[in-house]
């Protein structure tokens, strides 16, 4: 732990807590001073003005980034017949119904995305115990519980993100990996961004974003100026 806490620290020796950097600057920053021994994820993190108890403020979905994640999801659906058939064709990793509910009741949870037809989710629903605190209950806000499994399978393997505000108001979403190169985050980071903004509630009077950084696995938050985004 000392050996990373000295990395960790000659990285934040290089970051200026007080500058709002540019989107780009930033991207660049990050990866020069990222200390991971493996190809890290490029995170960012919104700090937003909203009241996560309002029905009318609450943040959650799903998009498809321009240049995917640079991570392979592991994909279960739970459907029947023709959509079970469907998942397949479209590249599910796990197909099946009730013996994968049976499964996951078991203690399996080798899968990062559920994905689930309307009429299974009342089978489903009594998983809501073991999958919500994990964040993997299929939810149609995301896209997971859908009649059209064949596009949720397509659109999660092409790099597919889910974004949700917590109880604070903080949205963490990955945009890429630090082996990607500098146009691609920034594509991928100013795609979220619009997406985020187009999404400010009515509600919210005066600032909406009230900070906004990008940070690596191991390494320090980067302050970004939301203006280089635009």
């Amino acid at each position: 732990m000392a050996k990373r806490s000295k990395k960790l620290q000659a990285a934040l020796e290089q970051v200026d807590r007080h500058k709002f950097y540019d989107a780009k600057e930033a991207i660049a920053l990050a990866k020069e001073i990222d200390f991971a021994n493996f190809d890290a994820t490029v995170e960012v993190s919104y700090n937003l003005n909203i009241d996560m108890k309002q029905a009318d403020q609450q943040i959650r979905g799903a998009m498809v980034l321009p240049n995917g994640t640079g991570k392979t999801q592991t994909v279960v659906v739970v459907a029947t017949g023709d959509k079970a058939q469907e998942a397949k064709d479209a590249g599910a990793d796990f197909v099946g119904d009730a013996d994968i509910i049976e499964k996951i009741e078991d203690g399996w949870m080798d899968f990062d995305i559920l994905v689930a037809t309307p009429d299974m989710m009342g089978q489903v629903g009594r998983l809501g115990r073991v999958l919500g605190p994990k964040g993997l209950m299929p939810n149609p806000r995301t896209g997971t519980v859908t009649q059209d499994v064949s596009k949720a399978v397509s659109d999660i393997k092409a790099g597919q993100v889910t974004y949700r505000a917590d109880k604070a108001g903080i949205v963490n979403v990955p945009v890429g990996k630090v082996s990607f190169e500098d146009d691609k985050l920034f594509e991928n980071f100013a795609a979220l961004h619009e997406r985020i903004t187009s999404l400010r509630p009515a509600a919210v009077r005066g600032e909406y974003i009230k900070n906004l950084t990008l940070t690596t696995t191991f390494g320090p938050g980067i302050k970004i100026d939301t203006s280089t985004l635009a």
